[in-house]
């Protein structure tokens, strides 16, 4: 075996000591192989017992507290992702049932639970939580009686969410067959389970955003255990229920069965098949109603003509003939009529009369003098007016004359009058300078008191036509 040197602490010798052959570990080496075996041998597990510890989650979004029984208490973590899944609330003493990982801390040499999952351990801790949350809720007023929308008598529409797979809904449709054949919308989610409380939260908000609505939303599914039926219990489904627009009917389990989407909903059916009642009347007993009624507004109808028509008889007896009602009106009328010539006559001869005193006064003198002062204005305007088109006349004159001398100075037939002469190629164009005259051709040569017609044979001889 492989020998050190060490030194006696009193004596001070140097003595002889024996080496081990087991081999050196560093702290991380250990922590982590501890952490692997921790790891590989429990797994995932299921830890029952008590929430001590718990302030919430921390800044981060995880939470750190532990679970503990009578003899032993186990260090617990919950991630964020995992805390956000959660459907419990937790608080201290509540006992509850994690599961999840067993794994160590290296860091404090301490093993602890990463929990997924964590739910309340039986009936009694789910009925403290249950109670609390109700009156969280009803605090908040989500409970409120005069939240209540009244369910409308005969919807055109139901909605219904449930499962599509269970009895449920099957009762449902046969019970609305049997009273009122009503078209049906079935939003399918799972009335148990994890995703059960978003599920039915979703479909109750997916209803209230549909451009065809139903009336009224049915919320249903059987009996169950308090764990079967938590799902209904979720704040998130209760929120969804009381901000609905449409009326909800809750029908979650038995008669004796109590959800906290019951003292949301609109209304509560012990059953899905007494929802189905609530939702829509009988049809028969409508009709059986309706001819009922019928019948009774025809007889009274009927009673109320005959009564009437006697009333009208009875008073027709008492009321004089036509003849006598129209007697003295005849003989007021023949009155007038012969006094109406008579006073027609009077009237002409009285206006006659005032005509004959009024007409001496009358003479045309201020009209005619009106007419002769109306015409001076009209001879004075019209003089007026021939005065000022004369001069304007004038004026254009003037101005015409001017632009024709001043056209006349810058024409080039007055350069022509001083002895100047304008030569022109074949088509008309004038020629500015010798280098553009081509032998043989022909130009014009344009003077004051006429016009050339020559033809160039050379560059320094001209020919006559």
């Amino acid at each position: 075996m492989p020998t050190i040197w060490d030194h006696d602490p009193e004596t001070g010798e140097i003595i002889e000591q024996p080496k081990s052959n087991a081999g050196e570990y560093s702290v991380s080496e250990i922590a982590h192989a501890l952490k692997r075996t921790l790891e590989d041998t429990f797994g995932h597990v299921r830890v029952r017992g008590e929430i001590s510890g718990f302030r919430g989650p921390h800044s981060s979004g995880h939470c750190y507290f532990a679970i503990k029984d009578e003899g032993a208490k186990i260090d617990a973590v919950i991630w964020r992702g995992s805390f956000g899944r959660l459907r419990s609330k937790l608080q201290v003493g509540l006992e509850v049932i994690a599961t999840g990982k067993i794994t160590s801390y290296p860091q404090k040499s301490a093993y602890q639970i990463v929990i997924e999952n964590i739910e309340p351990a039986g009936v009694g801790a789910l009925m403290a939580l249950l109670e609390e949350r109700k009156k969280m809720l009803a605090a908040e007023g989500l409970f409120d009686a005069d939240r209540k929308k009244p369910i409308p008598y005969l919807p055109r529409v139901i909605g219904v969410v449930t499962s599509p797979t269970g009895a449920v809904i099957r009762d449902i449709l046969h019970r609305l067959n049997d009273r009122f054949p009503r078209e049906v919308l079935v939003w399918p989610v799972r009335v148990q389970g994890e995703t059960c409380a978003a599920e039915v939260a979703a479909a109750i908000q997916g209803f209230n955003s549909m451009v065809r609505k139903p009336d009224v939303i049915i919320v249903a599914r059987g009996g169950g255990s308090l764990e079967d039926l938590w799902g209904f219990n979720e704040e998130i489904v209760v929120r969804a229920t009381a901000a609905s627009l449409i009326p909800v009917i809750s029908a979650v389990g038995h008669e004796t069965d109590t959800t906290l989407i019951d003292f949301a909903s609109d209304l509560r059916a012990p059953t899905p098949t007494a929802a189905a009642e609530k939702a829509v009347p009988v049809r028969a007993d409508l009709l059986a109603d309706i001819a009922s009624k019928h019948a009774r507004l025809r007889g009274g109808v009927r009673r109320l003509m005959d009564e009437r028509n006697t009333r009208v008889k009875s008073s027709a007896r008492a009321l004089p003939r036509p003849d006598e009602l129209l007697a003295l009106a005849r003989q007021r009328f023949d009155s007038a009529s012969g006094r109406l010539e008579q006073a027609l006559k009077a009237n002409t001869r009285e206006h006659g009369a005032r005509l004959a005193r009024i007409a001496p006064r009358l003479s045309l003198a201020p009209l005619k003098a009106v007419i002769a002062n109306e015409r001076k204005s009209l001879d004075l305007s019209g003089l007026r007016a021939a005065r000022a088109l004369t001069r304007l006349v004038e004026f254009r004159r003037q101005r015409f004359e001017s632009v024709a001398k001043l056209a006349e100075s810058l024409s080039y037939k007055s350069a022509l009058r001083r002895g100047y002469a304008l030569v022109r190629n074949d088509k008309g164009q004038p020629i500015h300078a010798a280098s553009a005259v081509k032998p043989g051709r022909a130009l014009t040569i344009e003077f004051a008191d006429g016009e050339v017609k020559v033809r160039e044979d050379s560059p320094k001889q001209g020919r006559l036509f």
